[in-house]
């Protein structure tokens, strides 16, 4: 489903104009991101919980030609789904 796709459905659900929609859609995940890049854990009731999480400095291998190199300590974001959602699916 795309993001276009998301807005169209949210807009008819709620009876509103794609525009105004599209702001919430937007204000949603500008929220979302900017709570995570403060390190802050969001959690959507019934949906799930985002939190970031830290990778330890390693080697790994260029597949292409075997050599050893240094990956760098990097942060991801974690998505743990809710039981509600899990069964739904």
């Amino acid at each position: 489903m795309t993001k276009a796709e998301m807005v169209e459905d949210v807009a008819k659900k709620c009876c509103i104009k794609k525009s105004e929609a599209q702001e919430a859609f937007e204000t949603v995940f500008d929220v979302l991101s900017k709570a995570l890049k403060k390190d802050k854990k969001v959690l959507v009731p019934g949906f799930g919980s985002f939190k970031v999480s830290s990778r330890k400095a390693r080697k790994g291998r260029n597949p292409q030609t075997g050599a050893e190199i240094n990956i760098p300590k990097s942060k991801t974001v974690r998505f743990k789904p809710a039981e509600k959602l899990k069964e739904g699916i």
